[in-house]
Order: structure tokens, then C-alpha cells, then sequence
């Protein structure tokens, strides 16, 4: 799961998809394409909506996208359309380029739909980011 910062959008995709699937078997993580908060816990209204239901993202941390996820994971998934061109840059091959998905193309294929990016607005953008990476997520599971 990628986004920008790896503080909003990518944790609760993170907490949200591994909450749907058996984490012996599958493991999800998250990173972000800059590099401004690596280190980080999740930013405090990510927290908060996740743990409305009943998700603990705290022990998070960001970190930044490297090459090397390109090796350790079968599918990357993009929150919007920059942070795709962001990780398509780092690719070296169409074997690489082909794991990197916009993830709210699971529940709207082929219509290139971005996560809105909720950092510079209130708690209602939040609210609404988890609703589609939930129902997102839900599709991702199912064929795990």
C-alpha cells in the first residue's frame, strides 16, 4: 500500500487489508513515495477512524518506498495516479511495472479513480478515505 506520505491514506489501507486476511499467510505493509515523515506513527485522525472500527494502526511507523519492494511483494497498491508515476519511475522492468495498481481500481476498474488525500482536510475526509479503502480492501481479500 503506497502513498505520499505513509501517515493518512496507505497505514489504514495497511491495517484495513490485514484485518481481512490471514497475516501467516499474507503479509501487507506500506510505504510512502517521500521520504518527510519515515519514522513516523500514523498521523492522529488515521488512528482515530481506524480505530473506530475496531483497527490499531499505532504501531506503524512510515518508511519510503524503496526499488526492493519491487521484490518483496507480489502487488503494490497506489493510493492515486502521482504516486503510481512515482513508482512506475523506480521500476526496471514490465515485470515490476505490472504488480503497481490503483487500488480504488477494484471497486471502479479502469476508471483511474484516485484516494483522495485527506491530510488538509477535517475528520470527514478521513471517514470517507477508510470507506473506499475498506470496500477496496474487500475485493484485494477475497482473491487472497
Amino acid at each position: 500500500m503506497v502513498c505520499l506520505g505513509n501517515i493518512c491514506r496507505s497505514p489504514l489501507a495497511e491495517g484495513i487489508l490485514k484485518s481481512k486476511v490471514d497475516t501467516s499467510k499474507v503479509f501487507v505493509d506500506s510505504a510512502g513515495t517521500g521520504h518527510w515523515h519515515v519514522g513516523d506513527e500514523p498521523d492522529k485522525r488515521s488512528i482515530a477512524v481506524g480505530k473506530k472500527y475496531n483497527i490499531d494502526i499505532t504501531q506503524q511507523r512510515g518508511r519510503q518506498f524503496s526499488p526492493k519492494d519491487f521484490d518483496d511483494f507480489d502487488l503494490i497498491y497506489v493510493m492515486d495516479n502521482s504516486n503510481k508515476e512515482n513508482v512506475l519511475a523506480l521500476a526496471e522492468n514490465d515485470s515490476q511495472r505490472e504488480k503497481v495498481k490503483l487500488i480504488l481500481d477494484e471497486i471502479f476498474p479502469g476508471e483511474n479513480v484516485d484516494v483522495p488525500d485527506p491530510y488538509f482536510g477535517g475528520d470527514t475526509g478521513f471517514e470517507n478515505v477508510f470507506k473506499m479503502l475498506d470496500e477496496a480492501c474487500d475485493q484485494i481479500a477475497k482473491r487472497l
